[in-house]
């Protein structure tokens, strides 16, 4: 049995916010920011409110075709 991690299947990124989160995920940079957070008496590292606050900014083009037609 192998010891490599499963790749899982994950959503689609809504935007750039969605991929950061996930790199930092991945990381286990949430983890150290959460730490930061309570070690300085913080609710929270303000993540997800980043997140949707990126994802607004820069979204992503979800389709299916990555060259969308535009109607004549």
């Amino acid at each position: 049995m192998s010891n490599l991690p499963q790749k899982s299947e994950s959503s689609p990124s809504r935007g750039l916010g969605d991929t950061i989160a996930k790199f930092t995920s991945a990381t286990k940079l949430d983890v150290v920011a959460e730490q930061i957070a309570k070690a300085i008496g913080a609710d929270d590292c303000g993540c997800k409110a980043r997140q949707e606050k990126l994802n607004n900014l820069v979204p992503y083009n979800n389709s299916k075709s990555p060259f969308p037609r535009k109607p004549k």
